[in-house]
């Protein structure tokens, strides 16, 4: 019987900048993306359209970010241990407004 798990390191993972966001994307299949970004203080991520067929949620690992919903023109902040629900098709930009780095572990569903 072969294994069913897939492993994947740091270094596995596919890594890219959004202006001020370190993205690192883990997995994609046909029904989830999985991924964490870093922030340093200071820094902006880039802006996210949205995902037309997909629910996102951020679990704040470290830090404090502000996440900005353009179509709501609200922020939602999130520290250390906070996770929030992005609707499909809800642009999004993530701040960090602390002192450390900020961590978001992400993943997007049913279709990335």
């Amino acid at each position: 019987m072969s294994a069913k798990g897939v492993v994947k390191s740091i270094k596995q993972a596919k890594a890219f900048m959004d202006e001020g966001e370190l993205v690192r994307e883990y997995y994609r299949t046909g029904r989830l993306t999985f991924g964490v970004s870093e922030l340093a203080p200071g820094k902006v991520g880039g802006l996210d359209p949205g995902h037309a067929e997909a629910d996102e949620v951020f679990y704040c690992a470290q830090g404090r970010l502000l996440c900005y919903f353009p179509e709501e023109d609200k922020y939602y902040e999130l520290e250390k241990g906070d996770a929030l629900l992005i609707p499909q098709g809800t642009g999004h930009k993530l701040f960090n407004i602390g002192d450390e780095k900020g961590v978001i572990v992400w993943c997007c569903a049913p279709r990335p």
